[in-house]
């Protein structure tokens, strides 16, 4: 099943009081945007994504976004498009469902002002829509639920704002009744919609407008499944949400990665070796680059990605690549690399771990690495789900010497440092 993920990051965070949209702002040494774009990017089961931003933002993007686009134009990455918002949320999903592939068989959308969606949770939301048409993220309330009266608070806020973005109510207001709280759900996001769900969905919101998209499915006489959603998933809308989202950042055990270097409590090495050989695409860190000769291997036969994975899984102790992805198994036949790091990672982090950072040492002769490693450095971070600066790619030659020297064929040594995530 093809999926596609829309980020919603259309809106400016005026309740924020930013002089910048607060997609931009940093929580825990991160942009809030770039943390809910690599959550998709870096998820196995997302195959492309596309964020709908304000035109200004689309005229001049930020670097992670233009590096995650070159990299998909170049065929190293997962298709990230970049489209102009609207005036209203529904608004910039409709753009952004406009420019899915035709081939989108599943849509998956998110806030990108929740920068704490985990893996977890986006498997859960699309395998429960695939099933069932349309799912929502919720949580079920832990507090007692007060209806208030009609005409008892203040102005009326206006149709279509987003529950965060509208006016507080500031006259007294006065209980209705009390609900039964084991039926109430707090929405959050990841939504996701078959395709021709959601397209009934955002007909029915041209008649009228929502605070999402669950609603106008709801509208257009669609069922919505509730998924179990996390006290984590926060959508940052005011200044204390900011604090709030600092703290889980920071938080082992949230699984989060912190502002600073990671505490590193074990080590591990990898090394990865392939024969080069006509006809095949010459994959490094996940970036195609132009050559008349490629790796020999079951999968992309991405040295980088094979290297930092065997020392990811090394220092948690979990074996080597070959006893988690097979060279006997089909499902691994021509696998993008990226994907079984990303895979990797998250088998250490069920075991408690994080990555600290990785650093690689590619051999080759020719041709000459240089100019792509930065676009490897943010592939790889990519698939780990850390910065860019958590990852190093050299290139060295071996002087003529054997087999790689000869340039018959391809290496990398790789060493991760991981942190042991308290308990």
């Amino acid at each position: 099943m093809h999926v596609t993920a829309i980020i919603a990051a259309g809106g400016r965070g005026q309740r924020l009081g930013s002089a910048q949209p607060k997609q931009l702002l940093s929580i825990g040494g991160r942009p809030i945007l770039e943390r809910s774009v690599t959550a998709f990017l870096a998820h196995p089961s997302v195959d492309a994504v596309i964020v709908a931003l304000p035109q200004a933002l689309v005229d001049d993007p930020p670097s992670y976004l233009r590096d995650a686009a070159a990299l998909a134009l170049a065929g190293s990455g997962k298709p990230l498009r970049i489209v102009a918002g609207g005036e209203r949320r529904q608004d910039s999903v409709a753009n952004a469902f406009r420019a899915a592939e035709a081939t989108s068989e599943l849509i998956v959308i998110h806030d990108a002002a929740r920068p704490f969606a985990s893996a977890d949770l986006i498997a859960r939301t699309i395998a429960a829509a695939a099933e069932s048409g349309a799912a929502v993220a919720a949580v079920q309330s832990r507090d007692t639920v007060k209806r208030a009266a009609v005409g008892s608070g203040g102005a009326a806020k206006p149709d279509g704002a987003d529950e965060a973005e509208r006016t507080a109510v500031a006259a007294p207001c006065i209980v209705a009744e009390t609900l039964d709280r084991s039926t109430i759900y707090l929405a959050q996001t990841p939504q996701a919609f078959r395709r021709d769900v959601l397209r009934a969905a955002l007909a029915a919101g041209e008649r009228g407008a929502a605070t999402d998209e669950a609603s106008l499915a709801e509208r257009a006489g669609h069922p919505v499944r509730l998924v179990d959603g996390e006290a984590t998933n926060i959508k940052i809308t005011t200044a204390d949400d900011l604090t709030i989202g600092e703290a889980i950042a920071s938080s082992p055990r949230a699984g989060f990665k912190p502002a600073g270097p990671a505490r590193t409590g074990r080590a591990g090495t990898g090394y990865d070796l392939h024969r080069l050989v006509e006809g095949r695409a010459l994959v490094i860190g996940g970036v195609t680059i132009p050559s008349d000769r490629g790796a020999l291997g079951h999968s992309d036969a991405d040295v980088v990605c094979h290297a930092a994975t065997d020392a990811i899984l090394g220092a948690a102790g979990l074996g080597d690549i070959g006893r988690h992805f097979p060279d006997t198994d089909p499902r691994w036949k021509d696998a993008p690399s990226l994907d079984l790091l990303a895979r990797a990672v998250a088998l250490v982090a069920e075991q408690g771990f994080e990555v600290g950072n990785v650093d690689v040492t590619v051999i080759l002769e020719k041709p000459k690495i240089k100019d792509y490693v930065d676009a490897m450095r943010a592939s790889v971070a990519g698939a780990i789900g850390i910065v860019a600066d958590r990852v190093s790619i050299k290139g060295k030659t071996n002087e003529g010497v054997d087999a790689v020297g000869r340039g018959e064929a391809i290496a990398a040594h790789a060493v991760a440092l991981i942190r042991t995530l308290s308990k």
